[in-house]
């Protein structure tokens, strides 16, 4: 069983990974490499580490085509630390219905007040919510209990 700490971990060792890879346009393969030799990955969820990384530049175009009518200007001119959050969170909403949308935005939240722009998150948080009706729309439509 995967802990949500192995989880957490996994998505901010991915959103750094991202960034590098929109960064530095470098391969994929080599920046999971190089990740896996920096990092101590024992507390890690690995493998959702990996998948993160290989997915979202697998579903870029779907992707990016999600969050492209729910952004206040072009995906380009988005900070790049929340382009690649954004860009893994969606994936998550897209991909991964195992996850629920409430603990996606949580984490991207929190990833964003750690690594992004000093009032990034609440752009985050407004982008994800749109998107999280849209991906998931019967889950973001219930209410709460």
């Amino acid at each position: 069983m995967t802990t949500p700490s192995a989880r957490r971990k996994a998505r901010r060792l991915a959103l750094q990974a991202l960034y590098q890879w929109q960064i530095a346009d470098t391969r994929v393969g080599e920046i999971e490499l190089q990740f896996r030799e920096d990092n101590d990955l024992t507390k890690v969820d690995a493998a959702y580490f990996s998948e993160l990384l290989h997915g979202v530049p697998s579903a870029l175009s779907e992707i990016d085509a999600v969050l492209a009518p729910v952004l206040d200007r072009p995906l380009a001119e988005v900070d790049p630390i929340e382009r690649a959050l954004l860009r893994l969170a969606t994936y998550e909403f897209l991909r991964r219905p195992d996850v629920p949308y409430r603990v996606v935005i949580n984490e991207a939240l929190e990833l964003a007040k750690t690594f992004g722009a000093e009032e990034g998150f609440k752009y985050v948080n407004g982008v994800l919510d749109k998107v999280a009706r849209t991906t998931r729309s019967a889950e973001a439509s219930r209410p709460r209990s």
